[in-house]
């Protein structure tokens, strides 16, 4: 950065604000001007290398630094050397079913739109995808440790005479399936 222009235009504005004095005082200006040179010159490379400071200071890595050549100034800004990358986590432990089961095969799953809601809320709650989560409900099912229920309820008396399996007016099945 070359500071010549500046100290150039402090020596024309002290000339011109002596003219109004008369030849006497605008000649003593002009005298007076070149002696401030260095003065001026001193005092902006004062005010550029405090500034050079402050943003050093508000940089949360690395500096900036002025060095004099010749009549020039140069900044010199030294970034901090990026961070690695983070390694992305380990993938979670299989499984031993998991491990021993070899390669993937596709299916396609009809459910009605207010189960595959449901089935949704409940993988979104596990913090799982819909597929890792149906991967896992499959899997526990189809588990050798898996217990298959079917309980026939017809014979249970339910309470305020209000069966859970009629729908709507409907009488339905009275058995409950799954597995636990």
């Amino acid at each position: 950065m070359d500071i010549t222009p500046y100290v150039d235009n402090l020596r024309r504005d002290l000339v011109a604000a002596s003219e109004a004095g008369g030849d006497d005082i605008k000649q003593a200006a002009e005298r007076l001007a070149m002696a401030l040179d260095p003065a001026a010159r001193l005092a902006l490379m004062e005010a550029v290398s405090q500034a050079t400071a402050e943003i050093t200071a508000e940089m949360p890595a690395g500096g900036v630094d002025v060095r004099l050549s010749g009549r020039e100034l140069q900044f010199v800004v030294h970034a901090a050397a990026p961070l690695p990358p983070t390694p992305p986590p380990p993938p979670p432990p299989l499984a031993p079913d998991e491990a021993d089961e070899g390669g993937l095969s596709r299916i396609t799953l009809r459910i009605p739109e207010s189960v595959k809601a449901k089935a949704e809320e409940k993988a979104s709650q596990a913090g799982q995808s819909l597929n890792t989560w149906l991967v896992s409900a499959v899997r526990a099912a189809t588990s050798d440790h898996a217990i298959d229920i079917d309980i026939d309820l017809s014979s249970l008396p339910f309470a305020g005479g209000v069966d859970p399996f009629t729908h709507q007016g409907r009488p339905g099945q009275r058995r409950m399936t799954g597995w636990i």
